[in-house]
């Protein structure tokens, strides 16, 4: 029997749009779960592994985002069109659970790609999607603590979509093989089935069902996002304020951030150190003075890829679990420069920290920029090239200072 062309929904039928628009929305689940366990699962300690790795994941998100737009688009064409009627309205209970379960596939469809899609806007790094556009959300802040509700929703989602596409297959494979009643047909072909006027579930009960497992989805999404993580994972976030402890000096640090940014994958991503101490001697006068700045590289935090950071391929803490700065200060046109050495992974490179200061009675505010070159430091022997981590390092320091007595 040929295909019912018929763009739309009858009593006994599903028209051509809602047909395309299931099938279209299954073949994509069906490639981006695999995708995406197959991405988790590779991994990253070449190159071309990590290229790989974030190749599938950029895979994986673009097709997120697309079965997203696509089951919000299937979604409100099912609400405009007449559902059609149960075959068996006398089996209630086999009714009602399939009612249920396609409103978990329903929720499952919109909450999983969404919830991905927060965590990718929330978090910096790693595997952006593959369009100019959706690296961002209106209302999504950078926050590691929402990324981190956002993943756990999206794991636990991942398992209610599973299960709900197989309690959905079955059940078609049960219509197809054991009922034989051509509710398969119907998708398949729009073929007609079930007569005109037959009563199926009403819609609050089930959605109703449904709703109870959502929430339960929820609840233990937001538990298991916030039950305490080992410490490796729980520096601070690269935009969340940072004070250095106080050190020697005739001006001591109050407060100050410093962080860093490179491209990874094409996207800028900002880190952060937490732990450093900055050890200034500096005449107002005549405008001259030394500092010494130790680093804690241990403190680093860098979005999602903290721990490739800390690596021996890049920082190496374990072996190197300090950086040193040490400079000389002088007048720089209108503004000042921090001439000297940075000394970070064993070897030691001569840098120039531009700065501006503004002085207001006992309390100096600095602020500073720089350019480092990620190779001249050993760092990322195996990625030659820029197309996965970039070269260039923007380093850039904000701090407070009061004059001592």
């Amino acid at each position: 029997m040929p295909a019912d062309k018929t763009l739309t929904n009858t009593e006994t039928r599903y028209g051509l749009v809602s047909r395309s628009l299931h099938w279209l929305v299954a073949a994509l689940i069906f490639a981006n779960v695999p995708l995406g366990l197959i991405a988790s699962d590779l991994p990253y300690d070449t190159s071309e592994a990590l290229a790989q790795k974030a190749w599938l994941f950029s895979l994986h998100k673009t097709i997120g985002v697309t079965l997203f737009a696509l089951a919000l688009l299937r979604i409100l064409w099912a609400v405009a069109q007449p559902h059609p009627v149960p075959v068996h309205p006398e089996k209630r209970v086999e009714t009602f659970l399939a009612a249920v379960v396609h409103w978990l596939l329903y929720a499952a469809l919109i909450i999983l790609p969404l919830s991905g899609w927060v965590e990718h806007a929330a978090l910096d790094g790693f595997a952006p999607i593959l369009w100019p556009f959706g690296q961002g959300l209106p209302f999504v802040p950078k926050s590691e603590a929402l990324a981190a509700i956002a993943g756990a929703t999206h794991w636990l989602f991942t398992k209610i979509l599973l299960v709900s596409v197989a309690l959905h297959v079955l059940g078609a494979m049960k219509h197809a093989l054991i009922d034989r009643d051509g509710i398969l047909s119907r998708m398949v072909r729009g073929t007609p089935a079930g007569t005109p006027g037959a009563t199926g579930t009403k819609v609050g009960p089930a959605l109703l069902a449904a709703l109870i497992v959502i929430a339960a989805g929820f609840g233990a999404g937001m538990l298991g996002a916030s039950r305490p993580q080992a410490p490796t994972a729980t520096a601070p976030s690269a935009t969340a304020p940072e004070t250095a402890p106080t050190a020697s000096g005739n001006w001591q640090v109050q407060e100050g951030r410093l962080t860093f940014a490179l491209a990874q994958m094409g996207q800028s991503v900002e880190g952060s150190f937490a732990g450093w101490t900055a050890d200034i001697d500096f005449d107002q006068a005549t405008g001259t003075g030394t500092v010494t700045v130790q680093i804690d590289t241990t403190s680093l935090h860098l979005a999602a890829v903290t721990e490739q950071a800390k690596a021996p391929e890049f920082f190496d803490v374990a072996a190197f679990p300090t950086a040193t700065f040490k400079a000389e200060i002088a007048p720089a046109g209108e503004s000042y420069a921090a001439t000297g050495t940075l000394t970070l992974r064993g070897k030691e490179q001569p840098v120039t920290l531009p700065f501006t200061l503004k002085i207001d009675g006992d309390t100096a505010t600095m602020t500073g920029e720089t350019r480092l070159d990620r190779r001249d430091y050993g760092m990322g022997p195996s990625y030659p090239d820029e197309a996965t981590v970039g070269f260039p390092v923007t380093v850039k320091i904000v701090l407070t200072a009061k004059r001592q007595p």
